[in-house]
């Protein structure tokens, strides 16, 4: 890093406004009392957004309202290049990305401009005493490249011509608007979008739809196994070999029993419809982790309305629940029974209440 020095020509004095001073105040009560020395680069920032730049008034300033050796202050203000250490231009300090990105779309002519228009050096002023400028590293806008900033302002996807217009902009007063100068979208494709071109996914119309993915679509369908083999005749045994052990119950099997005295037996069942009331179902994919397949397995068991489901007690949502394949604990797991009840009483998702019921 460059050595970096105070000016050699200094202000005699230097105060906060009484607005800045009561910003700061409440930027220093964020901090623990015998910590205020957190709040010394926010400081020495509005001091810059005040003058310009950070002369050594303004650091002695900062130094005693933060309680810190005037020391500390400047070993940050000399160390951080994003302070200025000189003055700068009065009405614009222009900082022009130089990185490989800015550089390969055309920096290099926006410096030579600069040269040419408003000072020979960087950190110079230029003759009227109106503009600065000097070359940076990255400032975070590769994607927009070549560009510059301004203050607090970025101007990107410049060109010779619309790099000559901001300077024009800020010596009339009337700078055009921050972002790219291309007429682009912040950082969109030029040209335009290309994917997700759809409004729907942006206007709100399908908040609250959730679709799960459904399980049996994405599981690839297990292989055949293959045929067994013939099995070979058992060799006779010998008249003295003792009787083999009985082999233990697979655990397979033992799930499987385990599983079936699980079974919710069907004095549980619902009350089922063979059909919707007024041939009119309500939507049940807005319950919350409903897709269109698992809709589909609820309309064949006879379950087409939210109050349907919001009666059910425990035992009628464990029977619907074994009954729902690979889709089993779905309805446990995402509570169907307290869904329903807020969706039959006309609740939507796309209510202040968000995506997903209570």
């Amino acid at each position: 890093m460059s050595v970096r020095r105070l000016h050699s020509e200094q202000p005699e004095s230097f105060a906060f406004t009484e607005e800045n001073a009561a910003y700061l105040k409440k930027v220093i009560a964020r901090y623990p009392e015998g910590r205020q020395a957190s709040a010394v680069i926010p400081a020495l920032m509005v001091a810059q957004d005040q003058e310009g730049w950070v002369s050594r008034p303004a650091i002695e300033t900062v130094a005693k309202l933060l309680d810190m050796a005037e020391i500390r202050v400047l070993e940050v203000a000399t160390f951080y290049t994003q302070f200025q250490l000189a003055p700068v231009g009065r009405k614009a300090h222009i900082q022009v990305c130089g990185t490989t990105p800015c550089r390969l779309r055309g920096a290099d002519e926006l410096i030579t401009i600069c040269k040419n228009r408003l000072a020979a050096h960087p950190f110079e002023l230029s003759a009227d005493g109106d503009f600065s400028w000097e070359e940076v590293e990255c400032a975070g806008a590769c994607v927009n490249a070549p560009m510059v900033t301004v203050g607090k302002d970025t101007y990107e996807d410049l060109t010779a011509e619309t790099f000559n217009a901001l300077i024009d902009g800020l010596a009339d007063g009337n700078p055009p608007a921050p972002g790219p100068q291309t007429g682009r979208f912040f950082s969109a494709p030029e040209g335009g979008g290309t994917a997700l071109t759809d409004s729907a996914l942006y206007d709100g119309s399908v908040v609250g739809k959730y679709r799960a993915f459904d399980r049996e679509e994405l599981t690839p369908a297990p292989a055949a196994a293959p045929a067994p083999a013939a099995a070979a005749a058992p060799a006779a045994k010998p008249a003295t070999e003792k009787p083999a052990a009985e082999k233990p119950i697979p655990k397979v099997v033992e799930a499987q029993g385990q599983a079936d005295a699980e079974k919710v037996p069907d004095q549980y069942k619902p009350e089922l419809l063979e059909a919707a009331r007024d041939g009119k179902p309500d939507d049940l994919r807005l319950i919350w982790g409903v897709g269109s397949k698992l809709e589909e397995m609820l309309h064949k068991l006879g379950v087409y309305h939210y109050d349907q489901i919001a009666g059910w007690n425990e035992m009628n949502l464990k029977w619907v629940d074994q009954n729902l394949g690979s889709f089993r604990g779905r309805a446990l797991r995402d509570k169907w029974i307290e869904q329903s009840a807020k969706l039959a009483t006309g609740w939507r998702p796309s209510d202040k209440d968000g995506d997903k019921p209570a």
